[in-house]
């Protein structure tokens, strides 16, 4: 090396990585309950963008048809069955 190059003979390269999300990751489900008044117990789910009421039932029960029952357990907060958001949190009953 030339005179009064600088020395790098002793830098260390070091990288941290950082777990990404698990391919094909969706929304969530948690279970909520009523507690020790036992009115009722249910899950909830966190809606992604591409879901439909249809698709969720089709993942909770195994059938798309059941789209109702999700949408029956969210009004108010839900006014048209083909109108729901990414984040919103819907409430899944026990199925019918």
């Amino acid at each position: 090396a030339p005179a009064g190059a600088p020395d790098f003979g002793n830098v260390v390269a070091k990288t941290d990585t950082v777990p990404a999300s698990p391919a094909g990751a969706s929304g969530s489900v948690a279970h909520a309950s009523a507690g020790s008044d036992g009115g009722w117990s249910s899950k909830t789910y966190t809606v992604v963008s591409g879901d439909t009421l249809s698709g969720i039932a089709q993942k909770m029960y195994g059938s798309a048809g059941k789209y109702q029952q999700i949408f029956k357990a969210n009004q108010p907060m839900l006014k048209d069955p083909d109108h729901i958001y990414p984040g919103q949190v819907l409430r899944i009953p026990p199925e019918a």
